[in-house]
């Protein structure tokens, strides 16, 4: 079993930056991708950016491209979450999750690992 623990969240005003970090422990050497997601009051759980073990593939989505930037230190089991110009739209619950397949994947329901959630919250 692998365990996800985030941090970093809160509130800020629309343009400003948090980053957001992801502790894995138990058998995170089985990790590959590591991704978040993030689900607002009312809405489907979304896809934000994902990371393979390598560092060489990642993906975002649309509407965070050019402002989040997804990151990983293998060496302490960690992935980051830079998110840059915050919009209100961003606000939502942020989730740190993990994959042990061996393709990457955007879809949530292919992560095998979950962590608790953290709120982001952007106000206008």
């Amino acid at each position: 079993q692998v365990q996800l623990v985030e941090s970093g969240g809160g509130l800020v005003q629309a343009g400003g930056s948090l980053r957001l970090s992801c502790a894995a422990s138990g058998r995170a050497y089985t990790i590959n991708a590591m991704g978040w997601f993030r689900q607002a009051p009312g809405k489907e759980r979304e896809f934000v950016a994902t990371l393979s073990r390598s560092g060489r593939t990642t993906y975002y989505a649309d509407s965070v491209k050019g402002r989040f930037t997804i990151s990983r230190d293998n060496a302490k089991n960690t992935v980051y979450l830079q998110m840059n110009s915050l919009k209100p739209e961003d606000t939502a619950v942020y989730y740190c999750a993990a994959d042990a397949g061996a393709v990457i994947t955007t879809l949530p329901d292919r992560y095998d690992y979950w962590g608790q959630g953290t709120q982001v919250t952007a106000s206008s």
